[in-house]
């Protein structure tokens, strides 16, 4: 089918499906796995997360571009996500924090754009058919070989079996001491002494390391593939595991075993998104591939220890499969949408992790406390 007039931009499914429409951002060509975010804030902080390496992202909300960006907001140094798919054309930004436009900024980071799309219909399409394999292509001339798209569209292997965590880890280790944004200082450094904690980075995100600090806590980051010797070398009170992108079973093959040594030492551990996983998996429970997964700021999730409710900022692909965590483990956490696994603990031990992010950016801040939880943890050890 020949493109529309004046389309610039085509997303091709691996099925043959095409969507025309206007492109902006970075020109060229892009394969990935889409999914869609149901966000009403937070483009940027969503296209820098690293969780999103490999992914194109379908925002379902319409209004996207309209505060524009600010480096402020960037979750990490890198360019993350792959693409992204909006249903109206990005405005001029309208915002007091805004230091340039969301087009000129993806031009920047090398990621491309498509606009006027059926959003709604792509939407629905991923919520019935699972995330599908697409190629995304911008070319301002309109000229696009079809066959070829969808052809690398279908070629595409997937995130099953992938590790992407080594792709953006930090090359080196680092300290950080940066706190959360707070009116009207904005971000401010710690200088008081704290909790000394071994952050792993799988793809972390900056506001999970504010989280930490303002939480108190000393955080010195290592690449994913610390060994359990690089860890405790660092004599730390603390391990966090982050979040990250890829097959969680891919990535596991390094870090269950440096997992599994940490544990032996006795040490509080908390993991989020990807490194709940991990920990899963070292604990010896298994993790599988989800239809569409689970990406927004609005998903409620259930504490099954309070009964408690909170509305939790998500994104992963991938969980944890409850039926085999091992006695001595516990489900702490599960979503109210499809009733899928969203924490675990070990049984009387400081160790937890959960699927969702409580560090939000974007999202509701329901789930902070368990920042505060894990820093309990490490004061009782001090204390004991």
């Amino acid at each position: 089918m020949p493109a529309p007039q004046n389309a610039t931009a085509c997303l091709a499914l691996a099925d043959g499906t095409l969507f025309y429409g206007k492109g902006f951002g970075a020109t060229g060509e892009t394969v990935a796995e889409l999914v869609f975010n149901t966000s009403m804030t937070g483009y940027q902080e969503i296209m820098t997360d690293p969780s999103y390496a490999g992914q194109v992202v379908t925002f379902t909300f319409p209004h996207i571009g309209n505060t524009g960006v600010t480096a402020e907001d960037d979750e990490t140094a890198t360019p993350a996500a792959a693409g992204m798919v909006v249903k109206w054309d990005p405005t001029e930004p309208s915002n007091w924090r805004a230091t340039g436009d969301l087009q000129d900024w993806l031009v920047k980071i090398g990621r491309i754009g498509i606009g006027g799309i059926d959003t709604r219909r792509l939407t629905r399409a991923i919520r019935q058919q699972g995330a599908p394999h697409v190629a995304l292509a911008h070319d301002p001339e309109g000229n696009f070989d079809i066959e070829a798209l969808v052809a690398k569209a279908r070629g595409w292997k997937g995130l099953v079996g992938l590790d992407l965590a080594k792709d953006v880890t930090c090359a080196q280790s680092y300290t950080w001491n940066e706190k959360r944004w707070a009116w009207p200082e904005g971000y401010t450094a710690r200088t008081e002494a704290g909790f000394k904690v071994v952050a792993i980075d799988y793809g972390a995100k900056r506001n999970i390391l504010r989280c930490l600090a303002s939480a108190g806590c000393d955080v010195t980051v290592l690449p994913a593939s610390a060994t359990a010797e690089d860890v405790l070398a660092l004599n730390p009170e603390g391990v966090f595991l982050s979040n990250g992108p890829g097959d969680p079973a891919a990535t596991g093959a390094y870090a269950v075993p440096m997992i599994q040594g940490v544990l032996k030492a006795e040490l509080p551990v908390f993991g989020i998104c990807l490194g709940h996983q991990m920990l899963a998996l070292a604990l010896g429970a298994k993790t599988r591939k989800m239809n569409h997964g689970h990406h927004g700021a609005n998903h409620p999730v259930k504490d099954v220890r309070s009964g408690k409710v909170e509305i939790t900022s998500m994104n992963h692909g991938f969980t944890v499969d409850a039926d085999t965590l091992p006695e001595g483990v516990i489900e702490t956490h599960v979503s109210l949408f499809d009733g899928t696994n969203c924490g675990i603990a070990i049984k009387d031990k400081p160790v937890f992790s959960v699927q969702h992010h409580p560090e939000a950016s974007p999202g509701p801040q329901d789930s902070f406390y368990l920042f505060e939880d894990f820093a309990a943890a490490m004061k009782a050890r001090r204390s004991a």
